[in-house]
């Protein structure tokens, strides 16, 4: 017996297989369709949008105080956040159309804030109106390095988001509106990811076959694209100011 073992021998045939096999082609990417919350930003921390929220009512929070008032508002729902513990029947109708119509996700909001007896006047609606503002947010490190890339190049980028509110103006507060050709919100759409026909609106306003787009995202509902003929790419899920892989995206959309 030889002291090492001998490579393993490919098999002629095993060759010829690879020679006539057929290579899947590469589509080219002419458009980018990003998911905003979780991909190109995320809310801020639960306590500095709860400090922002009581100050704006004329109340200065001790953190303690802050703290557990931020877990429980959090645990009954936040825009941004992760789902409510338990939907209100009285709001479940709010809830179930919170990304289709602007009162609703208001409502739908609020009314999971009011839930909680924060003891603060007005404090419901100061969170809601925290989030939307720019400062309620906070773009992902790689955004605007990725965005530039991609316009440099000359892909087309569209944000495409299930939301009940316009978030044009965190663009332009962010100096990054020039870099976005295109906005599919669901509220605006009437549509919401999963379904095609929120990507395929994205790629008509971008003037791009769905077949040369790539959505990237962070959730199931984004890689629902590939129905509308697209491909997908989902990102992990990342806290607010830490890399989410959002680089690779020039990756697969430039081939570099």
């Amino acid at each position: 017996m030889p002291d090492h073992a001998q490579p393993t021998q490919k098999p002629a045939a095993a060759d010829a297989e690879d020679a006539v096999r057929p290579r899947v082609p590469r589509r080219p990417v002419a458009a980018v369709l990003l998911d905003f919350h979780g991909t190109l930003a995320q809310v801020e921390d639960p306590l500095a949008w709860v400090t922002a929220a009581a100050a704006s009512c004329g109340v200065s929070l001790e953190r303690g105080r802050a703290t557990v008032l931020a877990d429980r508002l959090v645990t009954a729902g936040r825009a941004g956040g992760p789902p409510p513990a338990r939907v209100p029947p009285g709001l479940a109708e709010l809830w179930a159309d919170r990304d289709l119509y602007e009162y609703a996700h208001r409502g739908a909001y609020t009314g999971l804030a009011e839930t909680v007896d924060a003891g603060i006047d007005g404090l419901a609606e100061a969170l809601y109106e925290r989030v939307l503002a720019p400062e309620g947010w906070v773009p992902y490190p790689d955004v605007e390095a990725v965005l530039k890339e991609l316009r440099g190049a000359g892909v087309k980028v569209a944000v495409v988001s299930n939301i009940g509110f316009d978030i044009r103006p965190f663009f332009a507060a962010w100096g990054l509106a020039d870099l976005v050709d295109a906005y599919a919100l669901s509220y605006e759409v009437g549509r919401c990811k999963p379904d095609p026909g929120i990507f395929l609106r994205a790629c008509g306003l971008l003037g791009v076959d769905p077949e040369h787009a790539l959505m990237v995202g962070d959730t199931p509902a984004d890689a629902g694209a590939v129905h509308a003929g697209c491909a997908a790419l989902v990102l992990p899920c990342a806290d607010a100011g830490r890399r989410n892989g959002l680089g690779a995206v020039l990756d697969l959309a430039l081939g570099g």
